[in-house]
């Protein structure tokens, strides 16, 4: 049996709440956190940059309040950085995150060795998503501490693989720290993604649909409307693929359709009439959503994908095991 850093030792469920952009803030980031998950954030969320070094202190104040009255102290955030080139915030950001301490770092779209020494310099944990093998081996082989498999119905930017071959192809020379992405909504999933080889599901798209999330209520109302069918999977908003609200994109004014495919787009503007901004106004979402019938808490939430999932377990004759 794996041994899993001692940072997750709390947590009540097998769950890594993703950061979602403009989505995530600090007070998912601490309900998540307080019901036994962890809870993230993205860097890039906080504008201007000072903001991120407001929120990170906002967390851990929040957390350590809730700590001093707890029988069981909250799970561990993270941060999410992105280490793409093109971020010209990620040595600030990196900075805070620093500064901070903070216990376990989300990087994305790049792996980066002087970003993983600089984390593990203070002792902090790296976790790297991918959407396939080759990109899993070269974030091991950068220093990362483990890997966030991304596959096919995950929400933003997504892969194509399917989470079977993905993690199976993984744990073939992998046996660090994994977590799955892609359309978990239940606590079915979970354990599921347990079976595979992971050691943690990545949910994102359920949490948008929550009182804390900074979403519109439209969105919200969407996911919750929402099934697998009304995901479209397109480059065009930011050049890279991901999955995406059918009703957000006709709302753009575009012809969900009938999307042309981009080159090297900035993450800036959506093409056409609108000139809508894509990360205001199209909306990311998974496949999972489909199972999501209420704007609830994200305690709730968690209290749901609970209850799912030792019932799970205990209908697989798990329920006294480890």
């Amino acid at each position: 049996m794996r041994t899993l850093p001692a940072i997750f030792d709390n947590l009540a469920l097998p769950i890594i709440g993703s950061p979602m952009f403009i989505v995530s803030n600090p007070t998912l980031v601490v309900e998540q956190c307080k019901a036994g998950i962890v809870g993230s954030v993205p860097a890039l969320n906080a504008r201007p940059q000072s903001q991120l070094d407001e929120w990170i202190s906002e967390i851990r104040e929040r957390l350590a309040a809730y700590d001093s009255q707890a029988a069981t102290p909250a799970a561990p955030f993270a941060v999410n950085l992105i280490t793409h080139k093109t971020n010209a915030r990620l040595e600030q950001d990196l900075e805070v995150v620093i500064r901070h301490k903070v216990p376990l770092v989300i990087t994305s779209l790049g792996a980066r060795p002087e970003v993983n020494e600089a984390i593990h310099a203070y002792g902090g944990i790296v976790f790297h998503d991918v959407i396939n093998n080759t990109f899993a081996r070269k974030a091991i082989e950068k220093g990362a501490d483990g890997v966030i498999a991304v596959a096919a119905g995950a929400g933003g930017h997504a892969g194509v693989k399917s989470p079977i071959a993905l993690i199976q192809e993984i744990r073939e020379w992998f046996d660090g720290p994994l977590a799955l992405s892609g359309a978990m909504s239940t606590g079915n999933a979970v354990l599921a993604a347990q079976a595979l080889g992971a050691d943690f599901s990545y949910i994102g798209s359920a949490f948008i649909a929550t009182h804390e999330a900074r979403a519109p209520e439209e969105y919200k109302q969407a996911i919750v409307d929402g099934n697998s069918d009304d995901i479209v999977y397109t480059n065009l908003f930011t050049g890279v693929h991901g999955n995406y609200l059918k009703r957000s994109i006709s709302n753009a004014g575009l012809d969900p359709a009938n999307l042309p495919t981009s080159e090297g787009r900035d993450m800036n503007f959506v093409e056409g009439e609108s000139k809508a901004k894509a990360w205001k106004d199209v909306w990311g979402a998974g496949q999972g959503i489909g199972v999501v019938r209420e704007v609830t808490s994200a305690k709730a939430l968690v209290a749901r994908l609970g209850e799912e999932y030792h019932a799970a377990r205990h209908r697989l004759g798990l329920a006294n095991q480890a």
